[in-house]
């Protein structure tokens, strides 16, 4: 598989028919672009594909599904418990490996004004991608379903789509497309069939009621048996197992038990790893203690050299490599990296009274280090992709918009590592009083990698927005708002 990785997830409302989502997930077979799984419910009439690829191949598949899922399926005769406003409902884009959500939605909005283009969809942007705060929450966009917005679509200003006419397909609806984080879709199953009980209890979970951060959740009746069905937004934040407990504690005010969950799509390792320690509490649980994982981290270098040295040493030998790329904004990215683990494993002793808020530090921190693992290759890539620009400007009118363009996502990536890095150094400096003292050498270790990293961050930043030259007002507008987060970062010092 390729080093840069995008992962979709589309959502078609079509969940009894197998034939017609076997032609679907047919219509999106291209090279580079691997399916990863397949979900058929019957109950909610809904099927989920998820995808992994590289950019272009990956979007081009998606437009097609979205175009084969528009000639089967016909929304006035579709029928399920899920909300539902296009035969192809909602596409999301996902970051996973070496690209930034940034460019999950410059995916988004390219692959929306395609999918209007070509099949006459009318097209919402959401999450990220959104074009309005109105329209980051899915929820929003589609209030009434499928009927509601063919009625009120040609007439109320807030259901102008971002793409396409104000007129539904007649058959397909509209289509969500969106760029989000890894999500995952968690449903718990109660021991009851009235349905109204599930849906006090979604009331109470989801954020939007109350609830949880970075939980969505509606009730429904799902084969005779009330369900929860819950979306988590953010899984390092609001872990699987802390929803699953507070499901079960809701329930049982109505006298009722949970008797079986589900995921639906697919679930990062990280989150069965929380939900081990959760419930087993294993006593300074890491995830280098699972085997499987000690074992990638020796052996996935695929070198000869032996011990911890085999998993970077394929990296520091494309540093020092007479190459371009990576170079020294991927090494400031790939430092924060190493500041965001060590302070997330060195934070686990800490004293009793502080767990609380230990474990909110070493949550984000294990975000962070994520986004920041990706930018490693994002850095490089948009390197790749200036020098690229540099050539094609050679031979193009628009040399210049071309130029500008690339030295944008250029500037992007390492700001990002530059703020990321800032943030990482803030939580370090949290983190020591309220840890093991034994733990400070390591804690100053990390606070003097993220230091490094953002000084080198910086630099890149300000070598690249220095070669951008604006000829357009949007052009000046991104200088300008760069500069004001450079300001931003250096008061923070």
């Amino acid at each position: 598989m390729p080093n840069t990785l995008v992962e979709c997830v589309p959502n078609f409302s079509e969940g009894r028919d197998a034939a017609k989502v076997d032609a679907i997930v047919d219509a999106m077979k291209l090279p580079g672009v691997y399916l990863l799984d397949r979900e058929m419910d019957a109950d909610h009439n809904r099927c989920v594909i998820t995808l992994v690829g590289e950019r272009d191949a990956l979007q081009e598949a998606v437009i097609r599904g979205v175009g084969k899922a528009a000639e089967l399926i016909d929304l006035t005769q579709h029928q399920g418990a899920h909300p539902r406003m296009g035969a192809a409902d909602v596409v999301p884009f996902i970051p996973i490996e070496g690209v930034t959500i940034e460019d999950c939605v410059a995916m988004a909005r390219r692959a929306g004004e395609e999918i209007a283009k070509r099949f006459q969809i009318p097209v919402y942007l959401y999450e990220a991608a959104a074009t309005t705060p109105e329209r980051q929450n899915l929820e929003n966009i589609r209030r009434g379903e499928f009927e509601g917005i063919r009625a009120e679509i040609g007439t109320h200003p807030t259901r102008k789509p971002d793409f396409g006419e104000a007129r539904v397909h007649p058959t397909a609806g509209a289509t969500v497309v969106g760029a989000r984080k890894f999500l995952i879709a968690y449903n718990v199953f109660l021991n009851t069939a009235d349905v109204a009980i599930a849906k006090k209890i979604a009331k109470a979970v989801r954020f939007s009621s109350g609830g949880l951060r970075y939980v969505k959740g509606a009730g429904f009746l799902v084969r005779g048996m009330a369900q929860v069905s819950m979306n988590l937004t953010d899984f390092e934040q609001t872990p699987i197992h802390r929803v699953f407990e507070f499901v079960r504690r809701e329930s049982a005010r109505y006298g009722v038990v949970p008797v079986s969950s589900e995921i639906v799509g697919l679930i990062p390792k990280l989150a069965l790893e929380q939900a081990a320690e959760w419930f087993l509490q294993v006593e300074n649980f890491d995830s280098s203690l699972i085997l499987e994982n000690r074992l990638a981290a020796v052996i996935g270098g695929k070198t000869a050299v032996g011990g911890l040295r085999a998993g970077i040493e394929p990296f520091l030998e494309q540093l020092a490599a007479p190459t371009a790329t990576p170079g020294g904004g991927s090494a400031a990215a790939a430092a924060a990296a190493m500041a965001a683990g060590l302070a997330k494993s060195r934070g686990k002793k800490a004293y009793a009274q502080f767990t609380n808020e230990l474990n909110e530090v070493i949550a984000r921190l294990g975000t962070v280090r994520e986004e920041l693992k990706a930018a490693i290759d994002a850095d490089a890539e948009s390197y790749n992709v200036v020098m690229k620009a540099y050539r094609a400007a050679k031979e193009s009118a628009e040399g210049g918009r071309l130029i500008n363009a690339a030295l944008q996502q250029a500037t992007s990536v390492p700001l990002g590592v530059a703020e990321k890095a800032a943030e990482v150094a803030q939580m370090v400096s949290s983190l020591k009083p309220i840890t093991n003292p034994n733990m400070s050498s390591d804690l100053t270790t990390a606070a003097a990698l993220a230091r490094a990293a953002r000084e080198g961050a910086l630099a890149n930043v300000e070598i690249n927005l220095g070669s951008m030259t604006p000829e357009t007002a949007e052009e000046q507008s991104f200088a300008d708002a760069v500069r004001e987060r450079l300001a931003t970062l250096m008061e923070r010092g």
